[in-house]
């Protein structure tokens, strides 16, 4: 009698905590660029394409301004460019996060949203980047891993550096167009 309690209690402990887990990604929080905890509940109902930055890679000068590109035509309403600086691939990223912000706010005039340096990758790795790479099928292996998030938090596609912005921009395009639409037929 009391093992059966106890493994119903252990049951619905259990079950407790299965749906308390994190379902999309919207549900995790971050640590901004300037130290602040936010909630990426806050881009709920937006497109977002999340990408680990780097200031010293080989992608970093077509990456960045074509990032700022698309930030600047789509965004902020329906769009946003989430860039999570990582520094475990080739030590590309080495600066404090008030340099890398400096750095891409100067030499790109980067206006989209960026957080503070995170590991991507391994046991380390930030939870949000854990969800990504587990739902996707794809772990980043460099800097400027790209996961385009639907706006229920569903990642919709995920595309490694050698695949450009300017290749991705079609999906991005398409999934900011039907969200504007589906916003319309709700006024």
């Amino acid at each position: 009698m009391v093992a059966a309690t106890v493994a119903a209690a252990w049951l619905l402990l259990w079950a407790a905590a299965c749906a308390q887990q994190e379902q999309d990604f919207y549900d995790f929080k971050a640590v901004n660029i300037r130290g602040k905890l936010v909630s990426l509940e806050k881009y709920r109902g937006s497109v977002s394409l999340v990408v680990n930055v780097a200031s010293e890679c080989g992608f970093t000068d077509q990456h960045y301004r074509a990032l700022q590109q698309l930030q600047r035509d789509l965004g902020p309403h329906h769009f946003n460019v989430l860039a999570f600086p990582c520094n475990q691939f080739g030590q590309q990223e080495p600066d404090s996060n008030k340099e890398i912000e400096s750095f891409a706010r100067r030499t790109y005039s980067v206006s989209f949203p960026m957080f503070s340096k995170i590991a991507v990758t391994g046991t380390g790795a930030h939870p949000a980047f854990k969800y990504l790479a587990q739902t996707s099928g794809k772990e980043p292996t460099w800097n400027f891993w790209k996961y385009l998030v639907a706006p229920d938090g569903k990642v919709v596609g995920a595309w490694d550096p050698t695949v450009s912005v300017e290749e991705v921009r079609p999906q991005i395009t398409a999934l900011v167009r039907r969200l504007i639409l589906l916003k319309r037929e709700d006024l």
